[in-house]
């Protein structure tokens, strides 16, 4: 094992009791859900697109917000990521998924260095709308203090026409509704244990595979201190980071010492984790 202190478990209701959805608290959809309707919807998704998902949870996580409902918002913007030039201001180029920054008809909008970068910016933008609380990272949205805090804690408010304060992230009629419908699919999705992304009919769950698991695959690391290390064990030093709570790209595996579940090498690069803390997604 390769832990500093106990993991937390996080519990948080996205739905309001009064039907409205909490824009804060975690997702409730997974990877594999978010991939397998986004495929449905558009067969020729990038690669690009699918490889980024995972930044919607775990960059959700570090804030607080859905990353589930940042994606839906996403699909919405976007065209489900077709970028179409009659209805979408900017490209995929961009890393732009939200339209930030279009505060005009066909306005160009702003452009970040990442797709990671772009996903954060617009989680921190959902959070100035729903939240009080002040970021956990360093802010990345150019338009945050633009924003009168928390005046949308709902996703329904988020459009002006629904906004008791006549406030809100887009003026289009029922903009927040139509987010909630590809929001409710997402979730509704079933998909197989081990085959990200395929719908999944059975009423039996998955039977995990025995041989030595495909990559890449996601993880959900459920504490904020899990040690990176050089190599896949303990006797190689740690790189002086810890991982946090999120989602993380496994890229390859190695076996672990007796009880060990193994080591997972990180698609960042920074190094390999302890999957004993870890579940798939």
């Amino acid at each position: 094992l390769d832990l500093k202190n106990p993991s937390e478990e996080t519990s948080a209701i996205v739905d309001s009791s009064d039907g409205y959805t909490k824009i804060v608290g975690p997702s409730v959809a997974t990877v594999k859900q978010m991939i397998a309707h986004i495929k449905s919807r558009n067969p020729n998704v990038p690669q690009s697109v699918i490889d980024m998902i995972p930044y919607y949870i775990s960059e959700g996580n570090t804030e607080g917000i859905a990353g589930d409902l940042a994606f839906a918002q996403s699909c919405i913007e976007t065209g489900n990521f077709v970028f179409p030039q009659s209805t979408c201001a900017v490209t995929i180029e961009q890393n732009n998924f939200c339209m930030l920054g279009v505060t005009s008809t066909f306005e160009k909008g702003n452009s970040f260095a990442t797709p990671q970068l772009g996903i954060r910016a617009q989680i921190q933008h959902l959070k100035a709308y729903a939240s009080t609380e002040p970021l956990v990272g360093e802010c990345v949205d150019p338009r945050f203090t633009y924003v009168t805090r928390g005046c949308a804690p709902y996703l329904e408010w988020l459009g002006m026409n629904e906004n008791p304060q006549g406030k809100g992230w887009a003026s289009g009629v029922k903009y927040g509704e139509k987010i909630r419908k590809v929001l409710e699919e997402i979730r509704q999705i079933k998909v197989e244990d081990n085959a990200e992304g395929s719908i999944d009919n059975s009423s039996e769950p998955s039977k995990p595979d025995a041989a030595e698991p495909a990559v890449p695959f996601c993880v959900k690391v459920n504490i904020a201190n899990l040690n990176i290390r050089k190599g896949p064990g303990t006797n190689y030093a740690t790189t002086g980071k810890f991982t946090g709570k999120g989602i993380f790209t496994i890229v390859e595996v190695k076996e672990g010492n007796g009880s060990e579940s193994g080591w997972g090498k990180l698609k960042s690069g920074a190094g390999w984790i302890s999957l004993d803390y870890t579940e798939k997604v």
